[in-house]
């Protein structure tokens, strides 16, 4: 039988259209949105300096990842560009709400409850920043801030890299993300995160500018063609980008040390940036954040004398919220410090005043923090006020404050004088004002000072109501909310809370006994290290400190205290020849952990222990989680590393095809690498949540299963043709049949295979290597079907790969016909 094949081309075959290279196609396609999605991660290393822990970085992968790819998916659709832009948010919004909140509609549609949930935490995480000292824990409130901002640049870069297609411009966006750490952390940041940045910004312009010759090679010379579009676009991307950065720059504070104002003015309290301060709001309800331990001052002259180190005063209460300053801290005033400072309440300048030395080492803030009643204060340097109705020491700005020398009046009143102290009406209004109470706090309020004839007696009561036996527990987090007023629902239900909650229902019960009273927030007295007292963050605490007239500010801690680093004074000391004598078993501490900071930071490793449940990894993460990872994103690697060598080495033209085990999984490795990815990232998200890492993988099945289905029907004919066995022919014209649909034109099965051949000759403009292995391949087919012996045909494996590569020079498919391949959807005989 005649072997006859389509005829050779002419000499000077006829001009056909030129087509666009496969790599150019693949760069135009998938590379750049790959690098930039590669400079956002690159970029947002600089996290390090700012976060403690990699459990950011894990957030980040997953939501740069899921932003390309759907920037991918929408624009192989021909979506329009805004439209793309608006989906990729949508998705950031999906991945946020299903991550970082509980109330999401099929967890990961926001609804109400959702934007309320992460308005919560977004506010949490900019309490976090503002009061803590660079790396902050990576709490969950912080991993949603960093998530949502990178996200948001993630999605800026794509689109100014692939739809504007002005990779350069996006230069000042990833600058603004080094910016903001380079703000906060008061160390130079690493040196290999610059390096990654410039290396993957070095390639987004690598990439652009060999994509834009291949372009401009065929276009007309901007303004040569006399339309101001030519050049208004790129203008126009490149004046908003360097408008974004200006802007980003700005509102990031350049020049600054520590932490963002967030929620504050340049002159209120708590303004400024830096190191580690005390936020002045206490809540009703919470949760404690499990802070690392930082030391905060080294303090010496108190010797064996155990005091608390006030920092601040909260004199108004919030109802069902907390206690914070009178109008947010605005109306703070105080006289400049001299060489003495005015009298204190109570304070009328007898008895000798204590030397006190104090050392900050990680303390930063607008406070000064003060021992007792300070009558004079050395060294502190000029701009501190001095406010002796709070006796708080402060100013305008958060700076860090040098070693200071204090001379404190740290006398106490006894018992006795408390009960018969004489009344002074000499405070401001706001320390004796209570709106909105519960009434059923009312009612209990009175109900445990009923009988009491004096102040300190009725502030005794209600010091003597929190404990233990009447069902109080210290815990690192409020109970479930059972009730509409926080207030009540603290004192009456769920009694679980740590100092915050136990300070500010007690100086509202304070006040509706028409006791004036205020919260103070600072420190207790530390523990001992050489010839200091060493007051670390663990030392942060709330108390109450209630007036008492001509003995001024008294202090009352209702928190139950059992670490050793609680005070009772004593005036309030069971059996004490100066206290009130109440029943021991009345105030006998709690057996749990002692009260701990407002700021949320941890006081012992014990109480973080029973917290936090099982041990986990200093990250917040299972150790054998992040092996997993590991060892997945190594096998990873190397499989794409021997994927890319493997594709660079061609063998000579007479070099035998092998069959063995080797070249079996040569041809299964690329598969095998894509597999692995999807683990790696499958992994990944399931660190977030396990639903999350459901959704990740389904969606990557669907947008990755059908070219993946394709990609295993091409290498198991691939592997007949290669391995010559009996169906080597029927399986070279499969997938001839099947490229040929993938391009958009497929091969009818009622044409012969010359007719065939001749058609995807012409059609795919195949070159001469092309031509020649198709002829090979249409004789092998046609002495298969109609000749006398099927003997597998030794030439076959090296044509049909002729003809395969001569079909991605000269008909490469788009990214759409990669993902989605048509043969996969047609039915094909």
């Amino acid at each position: 039988m005649s072997t006859a094949a389509p005829p050779r081309p002419s000499a000077t075959p006829p001009r056909r259209p030129a087509t666009q290279h496969p790599l150019s196609a693949w760069r135009g396609s998938l590379l750049a949105p790959a690098c930039a999605a590669i400079a956002t991660l690159c970029a947002a290393t600089s996290v390090t300096s700012v976060v403690s822990g990699l459990a950011w970085f894990g957030y980040l992968f997953v939501a740069v990842l899921l932003i390309g790819a759907s920037g991918l998916a929408l624009r192989s659709l021909q979506v329009p560009t805004v439209l793309v832009g608006l989906g990729q948010l949508l998705v950031l919004l999906f991945l946020i709400t299903g991550a970082f909140t509980t109330h999401g509609i099929l967890l990961i549609i926001p609804g109400p409850d959702a934007f309320g949930e992460l308005g919560s935490t977004l506010a949490a995480a900019a309490d976090q920043i503002r009061v803590g000292l660079p790396p902050v824990e990576g709490s969950q409130p912080i991993l949603c801030l960093v998530t949502i901002l990178v996200g948001l640049v993630a999605v800026l870069v794509d689109t100014l890299t692939v739809a504007a297609a002005a990779p350069a411009a996006t230069g000042l966006v990833l600058l603004c993300v080094y910016a903001v750490p380079a703000a906060l952390s008061e160390e130079m940041l690493p040196w290999w995160t610059f390096l990654l940045g410039g290396a993957a910004f070095a390639g987004l312009l690598a990439v652009d500018g060999n994509h834009r010759h291949q372009r401009w090679r065929t276009r007309e010379a901007p303004g040569r063609s006399g339309k101001p579009g030519v050049l208004s676009a790129p203008v126009a991307v490149v004046c908003a980008a360097i408008v974004l950065g200006l802007f980003g720059g700005a509102i990031t504070w350049v020049g600054t040390v520590g932490r963002i104002p967030f929620g504050t003015s340049g002159d209120g309290p708590g303004a400024g940036a830096g190191g580690f301060g005390i936020q002045p709001f206490t809540e009703l309800r919470g949760m404690l954040d499990q802070g690392a331990n930082r030391e905060l001052f080294k303090v010496r002259g108190l010797g064996t004398d155990r005091r608390l180190l006030r920092a601040m005063t909260l004199d108004t209460y919030y109802p069902n919220k907390g206690w914070g300053l009178h109008d947010d801290g605005r109306s703070q005033q105080g006289s400049p410090i001299g060489p003495q400072l005015p009298p204190a309440p109570g304070d009328d300048g007898s008895g000798t005043a204590r030397k006190v030395d104090v050392e900050p080492t990680s303390w930063r803030d607008n406070w000064l923090p003060v021992y007792g009643a300070p009558r004079v204060l050395e060294g502190a340097g000029n701009g501190y006020l001095y406010d002796q109705v709070s006796g708080t020491v402060f100013t305008t700005r958060s700076e860090v404050p040098p070693s200071y020398t204090e001379y404190a009046s740290l006398k106490e009143p006894t018992a006795q004088q408390l009960r018969v102290t004489d009344k002074v009406d000499d405070l401001p209004p706001r320390y004796t004002q209570i709106d909105r109470v519960d009434d059923r706090v009312r009612q209990k309020t009175e109900q445990l000072i009923a009988g009491k004839t004096n102040d300190f007696d009725r502030a005794s009561a209600i010091w003597q109501y929190f404990t233990a036996q009447n069902g109080f527990v210290y815990d690192t987090q409020t109970a479930p909310a059972n009730d509409a007023d926080a207030l009540a629902d603290f004192i009456l239900k769920g009694k679980r809370g740590f100092c915050e909650q136990f300070a500010s229902a007690m100086a509202v019960m304070l006040r509706v006994a028409d006791i004036p009273s205020r919260v103070a927030i600072g420190f207790t007295p530390g523990v001992p290290v050489n010839d200091y007292m060493s007051i670390t963050t663990q030392d942060a605490h709330a108390w109450v400190e209630a007036y008492f007239g001509d003995k001024g500010w008294v202090t009352f801690d209702p928190t139950p205290l059992s670490d050793g680093r609680g005070i009772t004074p004593p005036y309030l000391q069971a059996g004490g020849e100066n206290g009130n004598q109440p029943d021991d078993t009345q105030i006998a501490p709690s057996t749990v952990q002692s009260s701990a900071a407002p700021t949320g930071v941890p006081r012992d490793t014990e109480q973080n222990t029973q917290a936090q449940g099982p041990q986990q990894s200093d990250e917040g993460t299972p150790t054998w989680e992040w092996v997993l990872v590991g060892v997945l994103a190594a096998l990873a690697l190397a499989a794409t590393a021997l994927v890319v060598a493997g594709g660079r080495r061609r063998l000579p033209e007479n070099t035998p095809a092998s069959t063995g085990f080797g070249a079996v999984l040569k041809n299964w490795l690329p598969l095998i690498a894509a597999v692995l990815w999807v683990a790696v990232l499958g992994v990944l998200s399931w660190l977030v949540a396990w639903w999350f890492s459901l959704i990740v993988v389904l969606l990557l099945a669907g947008l990755l299963g059908p070219s993946a289905a394709r990609d295993v029907g091409r290498r198991r004919r691939l592997q007949e043709i290669v391995g010559q066995r009996p169906g080597a022919a029927d399986a070279a014209w499969s997938e001839l049949r099947a490229e040929c649909a993938d391009r958009g034109l497929p091969i009818p099965p009622s044409d012969t295979v010359r007719v065939a051949g001749q058609k995807l000759a012409a059609k795919h403009h195949l070159d001469d290597e092309g031509r020649e292995g198709l002829r090979t391949v249409i004789g092998v087919v046609e002495r298969s079907w109609y000749g006398e012996t099927a003997d597998p045909d030794p030439t076959l494996p090296t044509a049909f790969d002729h003809l395969r590569r001569s079909l991605h020079r000269n008909a490469p498919m788009s990214w759409k016909g990669r993902l989605f391949p048509r043969s996969i959807f047609r039915n094909r005989d």
